[in-house]
């Protein structure tokens, strides 16, 4: 694990593969067969289920636990004490259960203390704010607020919300104010936020 820090206090399996200049911080555990990208950042607390699959680049704030059946892609935040599920019936007393996968796309933000059930995906750049509870999932750029999270906007990697413009074939292209880059936001998932005029 080379170029790796590793704070004294966490357990970190040497069945686990880590990429280089990651950082796992104190009290932090790693099973077996995960598989963390290179220059991620795991913060105070964070455990990472066996064979969960984090890209690079990723940073886990404190006390967030990534289950198995979790699938993190890169350039994602996950804030502290997010919450994972794997388990739709979950019950103490049944010896096996199935999981249900999720899959956290590339650049995605999910937001602290928020709740995201299993058997969704958060799209690329999407944003899943501070104590939302995601039951569905959340398409590419979407911003989702409340419980059961709700579309609420559409945001530019950059993070600021995007400016409707135009209807262009089976898209609705939308810019950003701050950073000027255009967005085409597929009609299907706009129409989510209501009529399309």
């Amino acid at each position: 694990m080379k170029k790796v820090f590793i704070h004294p206090t966490a357990e970190v399996s040497d069945r686990a593969k880590i990429g280089a200049n990651t950082r796992i911080w104190h009290q932090a555990q790693v099973r077996e067969n995960a598989v963390i990208g290179r220059s991620c950042i795991l913060a105070k607390g964070v455990y990472v289920d066996f064979g969960v699959k984090i890209g690079n680049n990723v940073k886990i704030e404190n006390g967030v636990s990534v289950f198995h059946g979790v699938t993190v892609e890169d350039d994602v935040i996950l804030a502290p004490n997010a919450t994972f599920t794997n388990d739709l019936y979950p019950r103490a007393f049944v010896g096996s259960f199935k999981v249900y996968p999720t899959l956290v796309r590339r650049g995605a933000a999910i937001g602290a203390n928020s709740t995201i059930i299993c058997g969704t995906t958060i799209g690329r750049y999407a944003m899943v704010a501070a104590g939302a509870v995601v039951t569905n999932d959340v398409p590419d750029f979407g911003l989702v607020m409340g419980n059961p999270a709700r579309l609420k906007a559409f945001i530019c990697p950059c993070g600021k919300r995007l400016e409707k413009r135009r209807l262009l074939g089976n898209r609705v292209m939308m810019s950003c104010p701050a950073c000027r880059r255009r967005i085409g936001i597929p009609k299907n998932d706009f129409a989510l936020l209501g009529p399309i005029d």
